[in-house]
């Protein structure tokens, strides 16, 4: 039984990776550390370059985990049909909560207060005061209410919001409260003041603030978005945009990177971040004990953690 372990960080950075596994570096370069048919446990490249987590994968034919360091999966899940059954695919959970929820709170707060505006101004030495919204007082709406979902929640806590409501896939009950379906969109939608999209992507949630999502929201409503650019309607979006009638912060978009000439770059209310929720100082020592917690994992025997999906034959 194959051994070798694909790490995109040098083992002896990673501490308590347990013994008797062949740890390989590969960061996504051209050429691969080991033959990919040795590979037993394949840890994906972070924030690598389009195609290149997956490349491997097809050759990876005795791979029996492949763990990403992000929170979404939707970079690598299209290649796993070429896998063998019961490959586990697991997600970073854990890892990105606490630097994407504070990237949300960033933002809106941004947005909110017109830093963006200030910022221009000071290029320019212009000392321009004015009135400006606050969070204080607000409704906000959290549109996937998973751990890092929850992480904006608790957040959110002290800047004494009038509301907060959750919406996830199914409707559930926590400590905070209720946790709606996505189902009950419509009624939410209208009056949250902010509406703040967290949500995975998947079948079910591309495109989900579409024409018809935006359309309810309330006039002036701020949207936020630290999931991923395929979950907005980007053509919908920029017709709100530039009608005035919405605004919106996005630290990701669709298309991503976002190329130069796009007109989301100079559309009004618009603030932009280059997809940034993630690497932060909290990355690496948190990948690293990830990484050492399901390694040791792997090699007892044991059940792992973040298990998103088992491939089928």
């Amino acid at each position: 039984m194959t051994s070798d372990v694909w790490l995109p960080l040098p083992a002896d950075e990673i501490e308590g990776l347990p013994e008797g596994l062949d740890y390989r570096f590969w960061d996504g370069e051209d050429d691969y550390p080991a033959d990919p048919a040795d590979c037993a446990f394949y840890v994906v490249p972070y924030m690598s370059r389009a195609g290149v987590a997956i490349r491997p994968l097809a050759a990876m034919t005795s791979v029996r985990v492949v763990q990403t360091l992000s929170a979404g999966v939707d970079n690598v899940a299209p290649a796993l049909g070429a896998l063998p059954p019961g490959v586990r695919l697991c997600n970073a959970k854990g890892v990105h909560e606490a630097s994407t929820a504070e990237l949300a709170l960033t933002l809106t707060l941004a947005s909110l207060r017109g830093v963006p505006g200030f910022v221009r101004d000071q290029d320019r030495g212009e000392w321009r005061s004015g009135f400006h919204e606050s969070l204080a007082d607000k409704s906000v709406l959290i549109v996937g209410y998973g751990s890092i979902g929850a992480a904006i929640e608790d957040r959110l806590a002290p800047f004494e919001c009038a509301r907060v409501a959750r919406v996830a896939r199914s409707a559930r009950t926590t400590a905070r409260g209720q946790v709606h379906a996505f189902t009950e969109l419509p009624a939410l939608l209208p009056e949250a003041d902010v509406v703040i999209l967290s949500t995975p992507l998947t079948d079910s949630t591309k495109g989900l603030a579409g024409a018809g999502f935006l359309a309810r929201m309330k006039d002036g409503a701020l949207l936020v978005n630290v999931a991923r650019g395929g979950v907005v309607d980007t053509k919908a979006l920029l017709a709100e945009l530039e009608s005035g009638r919405l605004r919106a912060a996005l630290d990701v978009t669709d298309p991503e990177p976002l190329p130069r000439d796009h007109p989301l770059w100079h559309a009004p209310g618009v603030l932009i971040s280059p997809h940034v929720g993630g690497p932060t100082s909290a990355f690496l020592p948190r990948a690293r004990r990830l990484l050492a917690r399901q390694l040791t994992r792997f090699a007892a025997g044991e059940e792992l953690l973040n298990v998103v999906l088992t491939t089928e034959g």
